[in-house]
């Protein structure tokens, strides 16, 4: 069992920068994919990014290519999300999830966080 757990989300104006941490216990989570979801009030969760297990193939969802980035420190059991140019509607509570096989961007994933909440204010 893989416990996930989120931290660095908090109230930010609309152009400001956070960096989101998920954290794993699993001492093998360098051989899971990592994916970052998000939730908005009154709105379906979706896909926000994703790493592979090595780090070197990463995947964006259209809304945040070019002011998000993810990476992933395997020495440290955690996974990274530096968002950039925020704006008011990427508050939502963001999730990370860990799967070791299947699509990178669905939402399918075998284990989850608890969430973070953003809220980008204008």
């Amino acid at each position: 069992q893989v416990q996930l757990v989120e931290s660095g989300g908090r109230l930010v104006q609309v152009g400001g920068s956070l960096r989101l941490s998920c954290a794993a216990s699993e001492r093998t989570f360098s051989s899971f994919a990592v994916g970052w979801f998000r939730q908005a009030p009154g709105k379906e969760r979706e896909f926000v990014a994703a790493v592979r297990s090595s780090g070197v193939a990463t995947y964006y969802a259209d809304s945040v290519r070019g002011r998000f980035m993810i990476s992933r420190d395997n020495a440290k059991n955690t996974v990274y999300l530096q968002m950039n140019s925020l704006k008011p509607e990427d508050t939502a509570v963001y999730y990370c999830a860990a799967r070791k096989y299947g699509s990178a961007t669905h939402d399918d994933y075998d284990y989850w966080g608890q969430g973070t909440q953003v809220t980008v204010s204008s």
